[in-house]
């Protein structure tokens, strides 16, 4: 079955730097751009940072842009979202987000990790 399985959730205080990690197994997972997103409480489920299948190309919301950094294992299944300068705002539930290229029609979600930012 498709998994996506996070980690790396926690509590930092603000400044501090977290890694995300998300290991997919049941797909191909070359053939999928990755992505991460957040919701924090009340708010919409917001895309924070994606990455395509293959290229390289990136997209970051520009809340995190030079914060945070999206990169992929392709040999170890992993997609990873290094977060460096929280702040209380990145408060929010992660979740790892899987889309089959070039289509799109096929996609899967992670369970969510939690992110705390406080002092």
């Amino acid at each position: 079955q498709v998994q996506l399985v996070e980690s790396g959730g926690g509590l930092v205080q603000p400044g501090g730097s977290l890694r995300l990690s998300c290991v997919a197994s049941g797909f191909t997972f070359s053939n999928y751009a990755m992505s991460w997103y957040r919701q924090a409480p009340g708010k919409e489920r917001e895309l924070v940072a994606a990455l395509a299948n293959v290229g390289g190309s990136t997209n970051y919301a520009d809340y995190v842009k030079g914060r945070f950094t999206i990169s992929r294992d392709n040999a170890k299944n992993t997609v990873y979202l290094q977060m460096n300068s929280l702040n209380p705002e990145d408060t929010a539930v992660y979740y790892c987000h899987a889309k089959r290229m070039p289509w799109g029609w096929t996609d899967y979600w992670g369970q969510g990790t939690q992110v705390t930012v406080s002092s």
